[in-house]
């Protein structure tokens, strides 16, 4: 993230001064005045020239990427592509290769950790808040079907033992899920239950 000040006559002039060094827009920088300037008198006795200093905007989606493409390389998972998509404050990093078994692993644990660490990456500032999910595959559809139809099935197991049901601990994002599935169901309720990463959700028959 590069920064530079700038003088000129005028503030005005003093930041195209410094977006000409950066070779930047200003839709690409922020601005801090250092120095408002002065004309002084007939425009030459007593006048200060202006400075202000222009930093590049660290670009956080391209953070994540980079990051990604880092992590990946260090499993030693080759030929692997990361691809954004992005729509409004959602980034979605497809993974693209020819080892995703590895990257995505067990019920998606290797996937949900690449995804939880992106996050962190992507988040660290404060500001605008980015949902970021990172996918292969498809896996992420797959896992929601998956998830949908085993919020269906507990919710039987629930009214047919009238007992609560516990589910295996999730991501917070799999556990709205399973609590969306049944949030209109006439015969159970859900709530979450435990601290990360080890909050499950009950499935709780009505009585």
């Amino acid at each position: 993230m590069r920064e530079i000040t700038a003088s000129g006559q005028t503030v005005e002039e003093a930041k195209q001064h410094a977006l000409d060094q950066l070779g930047l827009t200003e839709d690409q920088v922020t601005v801090d005045v250092i120095e408002e300037g002065k004309k002084g008198i007939l425009g030459v006795f007593g006048a200060k020239s202006a400075y202000v200093k222009v930093q590049e905007k660290q670009d956080l989606i391209s953070d994540g990427q980079t990051y990604l493409k880092q992590m990946i390389d260090q499993m030693g998972v080759a030929n692997t592509d990361v691809l954004v998509h992005q729509d409004d404050d959602n980034i979605t990093y497809e993974l693209v290769g020819d080892d995703m078994g590895q990257l995505i692993g067990k019920r998606g644990q290797t996937l949900n950790a690449l995804q939880y660490l992106t996050s962190l990456v992507v988040n660290q500032h404060h500001g605008v808040h980015y949902t970021v999910v990172v996918d292969a595959e498809g896996y992420r559809a797959r896992r929601h079907e998956t998830l949908e139809q085993l919020a269906q099935n507990l919710a039987k197991k629930a009214l047919r033992t009238k007992e609560d049901v516990f589910i295996e601990p999730m991501p917070s994002y799999e556990r709205k899920v399973i609590h969306t599935a049944l949030h209109d169901h006439s015969g159970v309720s859900t709530y979450s239950d435990g601290q990360d990463p080890n909050r499950r959700v009950v499935i709780r028959p009505h009585s």
